[in-house]
């Protein structure tokens, strides 16, 4: 089972670099291209361990229920269901405030708001991503199996 929750690791990646791109391109349209700080540098970095670790363990939690189901006696598919319905709601509860909880850093400014607002736009790009693209990817791959 570690394979399925790997899998929602490169969907939140891929969100936090598609809203770096984005926020660079948006805010590139409308200031000079030396004033657009949207890299990939340490504070990216550190906002991509903190969503594989809330990405991994937000799988976790679905493949682990689902387990148990199956080792109950529920069929594979009934066991997968069941969990991500019986997970969903605590799931997204804790996605979403995290991703509201974020927004104050993806909008500073002042001194050191660069770093903040890379940060910010990493976090919320990525557990966005992973949370209504991510748990497709979980559930699917557990009803394969």
């Amino acid at each position: 089972m570690p394979f399925s929750v790997l899998l929602s690791t490169p969907v939140a990646v891929f969100g936090a670099l598609a809203a770096l791109w984005l926020r660079r391109f948006v805010i590139g349209l409308y200031m000079p291209p030396y004033m657009v700080q949207m890299e990939n540098d340490v504070y990216t970095q550190i906002g991509l361990v903190m969503l594989i670790g809330l990405g991994a363990k937000n799988s976790i939690l679905i493949v682990a229920f689902a387990k148990e189901d199956y080792e109950r006696g529920m069929s594979l598919v009934d066991a997968a269901l069941s969990a991500a319905r019986l997970r969903f709601r605590p799931l997204m509860m804790t996605a979403l405030a995290f991703i509201v909880g974020c927004v104050p850093l993806w909008i500073a400014s002042g001194a050191g708001s660069v770093a903040r607002q890379i940060i910010g736009t990493t976090v919320i790009g990525g557990m966005l991503a992973e949370t209504f693209i991510g748990r497709f990817f979980v559930s699917g791959d557990l009803l394969r199996r």
